[in-house]
C-alpha cells in the first residue's frame, strides 16, 4: 500500500514538473516502472509523514467536533425532557386538585345537608387539604428536577474532561511526532519532558528519554528513569533492556545480564537487539551474556 501510493505521488510530481518546464518531447515520454522505482530509492526520507500525520490531524478534529454536536444534541434533550415533565407536573397538580375539590364538595355538601358542619367549615378544610396536596406535590416534584439538574451537571462535566483529554492527547501525539523527527537528543529529551508535563506517568516516554540519555553518555541518568518507570510498569521490556544497556556502561555488568534476561523474557526481539549493541560490547567475553544472547552459536558449538 506505502509503495503505491509512493509511486502515485512520484509519477504526479514527475508529471507536474515535465509540464512546468514545457519539454513536448519528455511529458510525451510515459513514466516507466523502472523510472519511478530508481527515484525512489533516491529519496532521502519519506513522503508519506505529513499526510498521515493530516489524517489523524482530521480525525482528531473531526471527533472533537462529533463530540461537541453529542453534547448540543444532549443539552437539547434533557431540556426538552425538563419542559416535559414540567408540563406533565402541572397538569397533574391541576386534576389532582380538581379532583379533590369535587370529592370533598360532595362530601361537604353530604355533611352539610345532614347538619354536621357549616358551609365555611367546608371551605376552610377544602382549602387546607388543597393546600397541603399541593404542596407535597411541589416538593416532591422539586426533588426530581433537582436529581435530573444534577444529572446534567454530572453529564456536562464529563463532557468537558472528555474535550480536555481530546486536546491532551492530540498535543502528545504531535509532540511524539516532534521527537521521532529530531536529531539532536536534546530536543528528543526537550519533546519527552513536555510529554511528562502532560502525562507524568508516561512510562514510554520516560523510557524513551532513558535511551536519549544514554545516547548523552549519562547512564547514571538513565538508570534513575528506567527505575522510576519500572515502579510504574514492572513488565515494561523497554525499560529493562535500556537499564541493561546502563548498567553495562557503568560496569554493573552482572546487573545487566539479569536485567537483559528480564527483557528477553518479555520479547525475544531484546536478544537480537542485544548482540549489535554498542553497550554491551564489554560484555562480549562474558560467559552468561553469550550464553544468554549468542544461544545459536552456542548450540552450533556443542554440536
Amino acid at each position: 500500500m506505502i509503495r503505491f501510493f509512493l509511486t502515485l505521488v512520484f509519477a504526479i510530481t514527475f508529471a507536474s514538473a515535465s509540464m512546468a518546464q514545457q519539454q513536448p518531447a519528455e511529458s510525451a515520454q510515459q513514466v516507466t516502472d523502472e523510472d519511478v522505482d530508481e527515484r525512489i530509492g533516491e529519496l532521502e526520507s519519506p513522503l508519506y509523514n505529513p499526510f498521515v500525520e493530516r489524517y489523524l490531524l482530521d480525525e482528531v478534529k473531526a471527533l472533537r467536533q462529533e463530540m461537541q454536536n453529542t453534547r448540543a444534541e444532549l443539552i437539547e434533550k434533557v431540556v426538552d425532557k425538563e419542559l416535559s415533565v414540567a408540563d406533565k407536573t402541572m397538569s397533574y397538580a391541576t386534576d389532582t386538585v380538581t379532583y379533590f375539590f369535587y370529592l370533598i364538595a360532595g362530601a361537604t355538601s353530604i355533611l352539610v345537608v345532614i347538619g354536621w358542619n357549616s358551609i365555611r367549615d367546608m371551605r376552610n378544610q377544602l382549602t387546607s387539604l388543597a393546600e397541603k396536596r399541593v404542596n407535597e406535590l411541589v416538593v416532591e416534584y422539586e426533588k426530581r428536577l433537582k436529581s435530573i439538574e444534577e444529572q446534567l451537571q454530572q453529564k456536562s462535566e464529563i463532557i468537558h474532561q472528555n474535550q480536555a483529554e481530546i486536546e491532551r492527547t492530540n498535543e502528545v501525539h504531535a509532540l511524539w511526532l516532534k521527537a521521532s523527527q529530531e536529531t539532536s537528543q536534546q530536543n528528543k529529551i526537550s519533546a519527552y519532558d513536555q510529554i511528562l508535563d502532560l502525562r507524568p506517568d508516561d512510562v514510554e516516554a520516560l523510557s524513551y528519554k532513558a535511551d536519549a540519555v544514554l545516547e548523552m553518555r549519562e547512564p547514571l541518568w538513565a538508570i534513575s528513569l528506567c527505575q522510576r518507570a519500572l515502579k510504574l510498569a514492572p513488565d515494561n521490556g523497554h525499560a529493562h533492556y535500556q537499564l541493561a544497556c546502563a548498567y553495562a556502561e557503568i560496569g554493573r555488568w552482572e546487573d545487566a545480564v539479569s536485567t537483559l534476561e528480564k527483557a528477553i523474557d518479555i520479547s525475544e526481539a531484546y536478544r537480537d537487539d542485544a548482540s549489535v549493541d554498542p553497550s554491551f560490547e564489554p560484555l562480549h567475553d562474558h560467559e552468561s551474556y553469550r550464553t544468554l544472547v549468542f544461544t545459536d552459536q552456542d548450540d552450533s558449538t556443542d554440536a
